[in-house]
């Protein structure tokens, strides 16, 4: 073999080594635009080689990468058609305004998703609601994820009440933003961009209380009462300052069992989605944990939310809804006129006190409901601090139990401390 053979080998083999490197290392990073563009620049600059020396070892790495790219763009175009995870698994799930839902595949199919919002890098789209999705993103200056809800106004609204929902979102995203509470998500931005409006809030590891209200997934009793008198704290404090939820429900409440953490979400989004859903005539939150005033369209203050508050505990203790109407109307006429069932007519295990702090929540008159979380947090933690110190009875009951608020089914009284 001359010394012109082995260069020409030495040569080959370098090329094959960096045409690989290309395909394994460069290729998977750019999109098809740009790997179409470079592959086509790639074979033209080894075309142009082979012309000039008459070099036959050329179209080797040619080939390489022409069957290279081809391969790879034919493996991304199958594979991509196949779901990530198996279609019975839960869906990730972060801090989110809508509930926590598999993004549908047609959905997924017809939205593209923006590969930036505002300063935001996204990184996947993990939910989505009724008036826009939510994306886990970066923020690039220091590297946190967020989790990004969006809401598509310019398709809610239009004209001066696309401007008044405009100033809303802002207002409202702004008061949100000043809650700052170990029990309520974190607001860090919102802005606009791309005809979306979005908000970027603390993205947390956990999962939302809804896959707890079904049979068989109840969560025990004491766990579930200090889980729910944390969330009645964090709305103590937003009512302090004067922002009413309007949307307490268990999908809103993210857990995280293993460390204890309980945040509430969707602060500073559900007003606004209401105001988009009376075009309809229907005030809403979720129907079935609504007040009766809110229900009616009345004015609401905190009372409300724990009313609904009262609706989720009632779920998460029963894995059944106090009110539950074939139809709309029937649901609000429940809802504005009939008392909740006891919750001892479905589990008769649970106290008698356990069963009266759930009625008082669930009051229809406000003034005679629990006035304030704080009040429902006590007797929730005195109770459960008296169901492990001793079981309930046979009869239902547990010793020593003094409610902050006298509540008689008979004759309710105005709410007030004993």
């Amino acid at each position: 073999m001359t010394p012109g053979d082995g260069l020409r080998w030495a040569a080959l083999i370098l090329t094959l080594l960096a045409a690989a490197g290309y395909l394994v290392a460069v290729l998977p990073r750019l999109s098809a635009v740009q790997a179409l563009c470079s592959s086509g620049l790639l074979i033209a600059a080894c075309g142009v080689l082979l012309v000039l020396s008459s070099a036959g070892w050329l179209l080797v790495p040619m080939v390489a990468l022409l069957f290279g790219h081809g391969g790879y763009r034919l493996a991304v175009t199958r594979f991509s058609r196949l779901p990530d995870r198996p279609a019975d698994s839960p869906p990730p799930v972060a801090a989110t305004t809508f509930p926590h839902q598999p993004v549908p595949a047609a959905a997924a199919a017809g939205k593209a998703t923006p590969a930036t919002l505002g300063r935001y890098r996204i990184e996947s789209e993990i939910g989505r609601g009724s008036m826009g999705a939510v994306y886990m993103g970066r923020d690039p200056q220091i590297g946190r994820l967020v989790a990004i809800k969006t809401l598509a106004l310019s398709r809610e609204f239009e004209g001066d009440k696309l401007v008044e929902a405009r100033e809303r979102f802002f207002r409202e995203a702004e008061t949100a933003g000043r809650l700052q509470h170990p029990g309520i998500v974190t607001i860090f931005d919102a802005g606009e961009a791309q005809d979306l409006a979005y908000i970027a809030m603390e993205y947390i590891k956990g999962e939302d209380l809804q896959r707890y209200t079904s049979p068989g997934r109840l969560l025990p009793v004491t766990q579930l009462l200090e889980i729910v008198a944390r969330v009645a704290e964090a709305l103590a404090y937003a009512h302090s300052q004067g922002v009413v939820h309007r949307d307490i429900k268990p999908a809103n409440v993210m857990v995280d069992l293993e460390s204890g953490l309980v945040k509430v979400t969707d602060f500073g989004v559900a007003r606004l989605d209401d105001s988009s859903r009376t075009r309809t005539g229907l005030v809403l939150g979720t129907p079935s944990f609504m007040s009766p005033e809110q229900m009616a369209g009345r004015r609401t203050d905190g009372r409300s939310d724990l009313y609904s508050l009262g609706v989720m505990l009632f779920q998460l203790l029963t894995a059944s809804l106090p009110h539950q109407g074939e139809t709309m109307a029937k649901l609000m006429n429940q809802i504005a006129n009939e008392p909740a069932p006891d919750i001892r007519s479905l589990r008769p295990e649970l106290p008698q006190e356990l069963a009266d702090v759930v009625a008082l929540a669930l009051e229809k008159r406000p003034e005679v409901r629990y006035a304030d979380g704080g009040q429902m947090a006590q007797d929730l933690r005195t109770l459960a601090a008296a169901m492990l110190a001793a079981p309930p009875a046979e009869s239902g009951t547990v010793e020593e139990f003094e409610k902050t608020v006298t509540f008689s089914r008979v004759e309710p009284r105005h709410n007030s401390e004993s």
